[in-house]
């Protein structure tokens, strides 16, 4: 656990954040934005106790349509025909909604700017964060993720198959499923340990199952387009980090967004596939260390 314990923050829409802090918060603020379906849990509590170690107040939460944040239960159904057509009406929000419930968080921690570090789809919001709100992000950490340019960062076949497959009907069934997804999804060159991999699958399963509310998230995705033109005019410290290997946002998609961005450092770590393991955060996590101490920095100079 964290050291406040999970407690909800209001957006000014009236939807309920859940976060977590790890940390001093007179230490220099990291908000930990996490991926598709994926709870605040995503961000291993060890993780975020290393960023502490490293100097860090640390922030992680669920975005909303995941966990314990609000379940927009009452939104029509995507159609997803219709948003790869380019017709968005159906998508009960976008990017810059799940980046403004961002703000709102930093609003009610009393945070004017954190450093924003976000994973798959959660890069995508704090890419879409530092667009919209630039003077609230201290410098940018995009991790296998895409600038929305659909003809970059591709998944393969197997990981589509992994992706779109229907929901789990029982805890036991989701439990199977997450060791089957990380098979193709996980990083061949660290294998996760398929009973580490149930016990995190049943610990999210225990806490909060919604796959209506995934679908609403990835129609967001498909109803925010492709930032490659905005993020050209980006200035803000970044660094972009991508694992050789993955399966569901091929490794071109951060090379995209590493060429972009102006200033941007790009970090290719061989035999990740879209996963964090732990024998890897060693690297991600000096190397967001050391991006948070070169942008406090230069603000300082």
């Amino acid at each position: 656990m964290g050291d406040a314990g999970e407690v909800p923050a209001e957006t000014a829409g009236g939807i309920e954040i859940v976060y977590e802090t790890f940390g001093d918060r007179a230490e220099p603020p990291v908000l930990l934005v996490m991926g598709l379906g994926t709870q605040l849990l995503g961000w291993r509590a060890a993780f975020c106790e290393a960023l502490v170690e490293r100097g860090h107040f640390v922030v992680r939460y669920d975005n909303r349509d995941i966990g314990l944040s609000t379940h927009l239960d009452d939104a029509s159904r995507p159609d997803f025909p219709a948003l790869l057509a380019g017709d968005a009406s159906s998508a009960a929000y976008d990017l810059s909604d799940m980046a403004d419930d961002a703000v709102a968080l930093l609003d009610h921690l009393g945070l004017d700017a954190a450093h924003v570090v976000g994973a798959s789809l959660g890069g995508m919001i704090a890419q879409t964060l530092a667009l919209d709100h630039p003077e609230r992000v201290l410098s940018l950490t995009s991790i296998m993720s895409t600038t929305g340019d659909r003809g970059v960062g591709s998944a393969t076949e197997a990981a589509m198959t992994v992706l779109l497959a229907p929901p789990a009907r029982s805890r036991e069934e989701a439990l199977e499923r997450s060791v089957a997804s990380a098979r193709v999804l996980g990083s061949p060159g660290y294998p996760a340990d398929p009973e580490d991999v149930r016990r995190r699958a049943g610990e999210a399963w225990d806490r909060d199952h919604d796959p209506a509310g995934v679908g609403r998230q990835l129609a967001a995705i498909y109803a925010s387009g492709d930032r490659t033109a905005r993020l050209a005019g980006l200035d803000v410290p970044t660094l972009v980090l991508h694992g050789a290997d993955d399966a569901l946002i091929d490794v071109s998609g951060g090379r995209a967004t590493a060429e972009v961005v102006p200033g941007a450092e790009l970090l290719v770590l061989e035999g990740m596939g879209h996963d964090l393991p732990e024998a890897l955060w060693p690297p991600v996590l000096d190397a967001i260390a050391a991006l948070v101490r070169r942008a406090d920095q230069a603000r300082a100079a």
